[in-house]
């Protein structure tokens, strides 16, 4: 069995590996010339923030996911892709795609992860396509100001230059309101924030991690200062160590959280629970921040920016939340959407 599963996949990656009779050659972020097909019909995203991307440019180039969409996203999605597989990532941690799975897709191109934080060196990320003849072509996606040239780029590779246009102006737009209100905040000014993001509120990321980046965009003072020294980071840091930052803000990405600062004392005593400045991080259909960092975070800047200066940022997040699902999603959110999404942002 296990010979002829080989012998299967030696004559599917055989094919694949032959060049398309109608290709051309493209330069990715990564400064390689790669060959890709004319007309790219089944991209695969290698990692959650290039699927993420895929499906804002077109849901219907999304044949699978690396990780599910928060569960209750049904309405806000293109039917069907909360029933698509999941394939996992070529990403160095959390579930990672095979060849057999792959070669099942059929795909005619992948999109790679280009970041300077990545758990794999760039053989380790290319050894599964190598194997079953897909082409991949690297995409810069690190910081947020990455999204626009992203989403153009892409845009004309798969053949959607004016939507990935129209995404990229938004976030440009996006980040020069936010930047344009917070950037003079002094310093000594700026809002202490702490972000939590495990259930016991004892995990964070350093102030100069891209995980954390949308806090330091909306001009809020990250207390936990360090180098970045993973890809996935969450390092553990101590209660004591909490009490002595005594954060004015609290952003919280587990739910679970909320319960737990509820119930300790100690957390009680810190700034941001006594004023009820916790913001618990919307998640539908993706998280607004992080995990997966994505353009959601054209949004969740602008989220944060309220929340940390609202005399400074000024918006009406309900009707900017509907133009931002419109656009990216092509949903319609309801009242009781909003609800969900903006309703206990604070706690």
């Amino acid at each position: 069995m296990q010979r002829q599963l080989a012998a299967c996949l030696l004559v599917l990656s055989s094919s694949l590996a032959t060049p398309p009779a109608s290709a051309r050659e493209v330069v990715d972020m990564a400064g390689r010339t790669v060959s890709v097909p004319d007309v790219v019909e089944r991209p695969f995203g290698a990692a959650p923030p290039l699927t993420a991307l895929l499906y804002a440019l077109d849901p219907s180039l999304v044949h699978s996911l690396n990780m599910a969409f928060t569960p209750g996203s049904e309405h806000m999605l293109r039917p069907g892709t909360m029933d698509l597989p999941v394939l996992g990532s070529a990403m160095g941690h959390g579930k990672q795609v095979n060849p057999e799975a792959l070669l099942a897709l059929k795909p005619d191109l992948a999109l790679g992860w280009l970041n300077d934080k990545s758990d794999l060196p760039p053989a380790g990320i290319e050894a599964p396509f190598r194997k079953v003849g897909v082409p991949l072509v690297y995409v810069r996606l690190e910081t947020l100001a990455d999204w626009p040239p992203a989403f153009e780029y892409v845009g004309r590779l798969v053949g959607r230059e004016a939507r990935g246009k129209q995404l990229a102006d938004y976030i440009r737009r996006a980040m020069a309101r936010v930047d344009q209100a917070v950037a003079r905040v002094p310093a000594g000014k700026r809002v202490s924030v702490y972000y939590a993001e495990t259930p016991d509120g004892l995990a964070t990321d350093c102030d100069t991690s891209f995980h954390s980046e949308p806090i330091a965009l909306a001009g809020g003072a990250n207390v936990y200062r360090c180098e970045q020294r993973t890809m996935y980071g969450q390092e553990r840091v101590d209660m004591e160590r909490i009490l002595l930052w005594n954060p004015q803000v609290i952003v919280a990405q587990d739910p679970m959280f909320i319960r737990t600062a509820a119930g300790d004392p100690r957390w009680q005593r810190i700034a941001a629970l006594k004023s009820g400045r916790v913001l618990d991080v919307p998640r539908k259909p993706m998280n607004w921040l992080d995990r997966p960092p994505s353009f959601m975070r054209a949004l969740g800047i602008q989220w944060l920016a309220n929340a940390f200066y609202p005399d400074r940022y000024r918006i009406d997040m309900r009707a900017e939340t509907r133009t931002f699902y419109r656009l990216f999603f092509g949903a319609e959110l309801s009242d009781a959407d909003l609800d969900e999404l903006l309703g206990g942002g604070r706690r």
